[in-house]
């Protein structure tokens, strides 16, 4: 690293140029990442989209559709609105992209009073029709008493994508000038400050425009736009902030160059250990074959990479071209570490280790408890804003139109398939019936959609016959649910049922044997083979992450205690902020309406925190290790490193509470909870983990602290 630091100083204006010309070319990819951008990321190769497929190739389903919903008042008469709704469904069919169009006018339950339905299909994929939803919103005009809204898979995919685009905007705006404010408090002058929003700004546009090129290998969710810029801007400024605070340091008692030299020996090493933590902890997400994880992955291990070789080559050579100007627009005179509140407050830890540890265990223990009533679910239509046209069009067409019993949330979609060509022999809608009856008798089951329950006839002769005459009345439905051999049914569960619940009953009816062949799908379905592939594959990821964060921590501080504790902490404190998650979100407190909690937040929070907490831990054992090294004094050591560092973890931490937290205000519910989770776990990690319990434990364990299998913890000369 000493080498490293020589070539940095020496090469500084061509790593400058360098690096200008990178942000150059991939700033211009970064601004078309949004138009690449589709879906909530759950996608996922299983039964699901099996039957998905077999819907649209032999049911004739189509890839997506649009519901057009029509409001009016009380005073607008049959006339007119019978006009409104053929106009506007007319100009509807006649954009290029619409397949068919259904009118309220030709099936019986699509008008109701004030509300009508109309429905747009289309054979491409909802994620592909933006501009088509923008030309629809342009020809689709309210009139006098009367309403059109839009609102489906399609819609509410593009205002999702709309929404992640003002949230990020709107973090931003409240993130950027707080931790301005943060760091100008930190090195109290106006250069020293703005040099880590520039590294972090730097890192997210070069990031989003490497992530750009992903989108002609992955499908590319949309919430990246949130995920990236999150992790890169908070990440990127800390990594600047640590680098800063320890080249201030240098250059108060040394020249320029050695100032650079040594601070990419220290800071810049302990840089890269936290890097190589955090993105450990994101590459586990890789195990699971589920779109949305391996956004995350790729778009947070591609902005932790870039955030740290920023952090260990641009940073340096352009601290190296400022020199002591780094002092410069001085707006406060700083105290200095040795003296205030972090020095008492160090000696209050170090006085009374078994209290502090003590207390601090007890506020993290009692935080976790609601941890046990954690319901995590699928994000669906209620991730959108409530003011957002999609989510309000189809809150009202399901409060208008859709019978509880009979919501999406209770269906499960079953394709049955018999080994013979044709299912509208008797014999094989003899089995069909059989499997149907089987699942009518479950308790349950609310009700069994089928040719027989919408026809009437029981009778399986009886119905062959009636389908056999001329314009049999039976033929559409015949049609709609029977396609050569396979039947369509549609199963509604109970909706007292709980989805935990609903999901079981699809596992068990998977493996019962109903004499036929049998597929299934719908909402429940898919999110029970989402938490399933979750469930089977986080083991994996957390076995990655844990072994590899203890070499890391171990190879770093040569110590096998460490790293032990480390871990042991952080799934503590990472408990404790689920618990707390569960009270705000879930149990509804401080003003939050109660939602559950979104399924992707434990998974991406731990793997995305695990790593960035090590990033406090090496700072702070880094120091406490260099101190002990030169003295070994397992007390001093931790004391003066304490002292050193409590200022300057305190405002990291505060920069990437305040970079992280302000994804709280925004309106996208999973990134709402994302930005609440993350900004949570670093405070509880910053403070009562590294503050108290890491230097509580380091008094407590002595020497013991640096033990390695005998191996000798080798003196640096003062």
């Amino acid at each position: 690293m000493n080498k490293f630091g020589k070539l940095m100083y020496r090469f500084k204006k061509t790593v400058i140029i360098i690096w200008i010309a990178i942000i150059a070319v991939f700033g211009i990819y970064a601004t078309k990442l949004p138009s690449v951008l589709s879906g909530n990321g759950f996608e996922f190769n299983g039964e699901y989209k099996q039957t998905r497929q077999i819907l649209d190739d032999d049911f004739a389903q189509p890839k997506s559709s649009i519901i057009v919903l029509f409001e009016k008042e009380k005073n607008v008469n049959k006339a007119d609105w019978e006009k409104f709704i053929t106009d506007s469904l007319k100009k509807a069919g006649d954009i290029p992209a619409v397949e068919s169009v259904v009118s309220p006018f030709e099936q019986q339950g699509m008008s109701k009073e004030n509300h009508a339905y109309g429905v747009l299909t289309f054979e491409k994929e909802s994620g592909s029709l933006g501009e088509t939803i923008n030309k629809l919103r342009s020809v689709l005009k309210d009139k006098d008493g009367m309403k059109v809204l839009i609102t489906g898979e399609p819609v509410i995919v593009k205002d999702l994508n709309q929404a992640s685009q003002e949230d990020l905007a709107k973090a931003e705006m409240i993130g950027l000038p707080i931790a301005l404010i943060v760091l100008v408090l930190a090195f109290g002058s106006l250069v020293a400050a703005s040099i880590p929003i520039i590294v972090g700004i730097l890192s997210i546009t070069i990031t989003m425009g490497i992530v750009y090129f992903f989108s002609y290998s992955f499908d590319l969710t949309i919430f990246i736009l949130n995920i990236v810029p999150m992790i890169g801007l908070a990440l990127s400024i800390d990594f600047a902030l640590l680098f800063i605070n320890r080249f201030k340091e240098e250059i108060d008692r040394s020249s320029v160059e050695e100032a650079v030299i040594t601070t990419v020996a220290t800071a810049g090493r302990s840089i890269i250990f936290s890097a190589s933590c955090v993105f450990i902890g994101l590459l586990g997400l890789m195990f699971i074959e589920i779109d949305i994880f391996r956004n995350v992955a790729l778009g947070g291990m591609t902005v932790v990479f870039v955030a740290a070789l920023s952090a260990i080559t641009f940073l340096p050579a352009l601290l190296a071209l400022l020199g002591r100007r780094i002092h410069s627009l001085k707006v406060l005179k700083l105290k200095s570490d040795n003296q205030g509140i972090w020095s008492k407050f160090a000696h209050l830890v170090m006085k009374r280790p078994v209290i502090m540890a003590g207390l601090a265990l007890f506020i993290l223990i009692t935080a976790l408890i609601p941890v046990k009533n954690m319901n995590v679910t699928v994000p669906g239509i209620d991730a959108l804003p409530p003011t957002y046209e999609a989510r309000l069009a189809y809150d009202t067409y399901e409060d208008v139109f859709i019978k509880k019993e009979k919501s999406n949330e209770n269906k499960v979609a079953l394709i049955i398939e018999t080994d013979d060509n044709m299912l509208d022999e008797p014999n094989n809608l003899k089995k069909a019936q059989v499997a149907l009856e089987k699942i009518k008798d479950n308790k349950d089951v609310e009700l069994v959609e089928s040719v027989f329950s919408l026809s009437g006839i029981s009778d399986v002769n009886q119905f062959v016959m009636g389908l056999s005459q001329p314009n049999s009345p039976l033929a559409p439905l015949a049609t709609q649910f029977i396609s050569g051999n396979k039947m369509l049914v549609n199963v509604y569960l109970k909706d007292s049922l709980s989805t935990g619940e609903k999901r079981e009953w699809v596992r068990k009816w998977m493996d019962k044997d109903l004499g036929v062949k049998a597929y299934y799908g719908g909402s429940i379905k898919f999110e029970q083979e989402i938490f399933d592939e979750i469930f089977k594959q986080t083991p994996k990821g957390l076995a990655l992450i844990l072994v590899s964060t203890f070499l890391i921590l171990m190879i770093a501080f040569r110590s096998l205690l460490i790293p032990i504790k480390a871990i042991i902490m952080n799934i503590l404190s990472l408990s404790a902020t689920f618990g707390i998650v569960v009270w705000i979100f879930q149990e509804g407190h401080l003003g939050i309406d109660p939602v559950s909690i979104t399924l992707m937040l434990p998974v991406f929070v731990f793997s995305l925190v695990f790593g960035l907490s090590m990033d406090y831990e090496v700072f702070l054992i880094s120091r406490i290790h260099e101190i002990y090294l030169e003295t070994k004094d397992n007390h001093r050591a931790t004391l003066v490193g304490l002292i050193s560092t409590s200022k300057i973890i305190t405002s990291a931490a505060a920069i990437m509470i305040v970079v992280t937290g302000a994804f709280a205000f925004t309106g996208v519910t999973p990134v709402k909870q994302m930005g609440v989770g993350i900004a949570l776990a670093i405070f509880i990690d910053a403070t009562i983990i590294r503050m108290v319990l890491v230097p509580s434990l380091m008094k407590l364990f002595g020497d013991w602290n640096w033990w390695l299998f005998g191996m000798k913890q080798k003196l640096t000369e003062k």
